[in-house]
């Protein structure tokens, strides 16, 4: 299957260029599943330490609206987070949207950091400890969103559920690319599955830039089949999901507990 991961400036939704960017980009790779960053629809909120249930509330709707539009990308599977209020908690949801099913939410964010940039335990809640795969159109399909994805043990946990495929939308900062990479990469080798991320570029805090670096990640070895830059912000590229089910029977996954 043809996969595409992405790295976005948080303002990309200020018009269409970069919707129409990508749909071009989607039309000539005819990708299979596409990545986008974490919550990607309005601007990153959780930038300041200061909480404002009403700027919460414009990312819920910016989100609604977007994701009425996931339709028109030519990709059967789209991918990311999305802002949401239930039950009177703001949560930080994983979904996958099917041209055939919809929006489906698989994950919410567990693991919130609260720091510069990224005060996300003072913005919104943890959500259920679900680290479940999805089983959709023949792949099965885990989430680590983020911070997530350095606990390990999760990706342990997904190798036991024979996950195909960890998504990792991501929004991280310039300075810390190379760590970020590091852990996209043990989370492949831990979980015998592919690894996908997608990142913002450009600014965020006064001191910061967003880091971009999206990733394609294969299962065996750990190693990176591309990533995205400023000169590409999009990359598609074709892997075979059979090379993760193989992964599963290699060192270390094979080690028993």
């Amino acid at each position: 299957m043809k996969v595409t991961v992405c790295e976005l400036p948080n303002s990309w939704t200020e018009s269409d260029t970069y919707w129409n960017r990508l749909i071009h980009h989607l039309e000539q790779e005819q990708s299979d599943l596409l990545l986008l960053p974490e919550m990607p629809f309005f601007q990153w909120v959780t930038r300041s330490n200061v909480v404002n249930s009403n700027l919460w509330e414009q990312a819920v709707k910016a989100h609604d609206v977007w994701i009425n539009r996931l339709n028109q990308l030519p990709v059967e599977l789209i991918i990311a987070s999305r802002p949401a209020i239930k039950n009177n908690q703001y949560l930080n949801k994983g979904f996958v949207f099917s041209r055939d099913k919809g929006i489906i939410f698989v994950h919410d964010k567990y693991y919130l950091p609260d720091e510069p940039g990224y005060y996300e335990a003072s913005w919104y809640e943890r959500g259920e400890e679900n680290f479940d795969v999805i089983h959709i159109n023949g792949i099965k399909i885990g989430f680590l969103i983020c911070t997530e994805i350095w606990f390990t043990a999760r990706a342990r946990q997904y190798l036991k559920q024979d996950v195909d495929i960890i998504v990792c939308p991501r929004a991280t900062p310039e300075s810390k690319v190379d760590i970020w990479v590091t852990g996209g990469k043990a989370t492949a080798i831990v979980s015998g599955a592919f690894c996908l991320s997608s990142n913002y570029n450009g600014p965020n805090t006064q001191k910061e830039n967003f880091g971009g670096s999206g990733w394609i990640i294969e299962p065996e070895r750990g190693d990176v089949l591309g990533t995205t830059s400023l000169n590409q912000e999009f990359l598609t590229l074709n892997i075979d999901i059979n090379d993760a089910k193989k992964a599963k029977a290699t060192y270390p996954r094979y080690v028993k507990e």
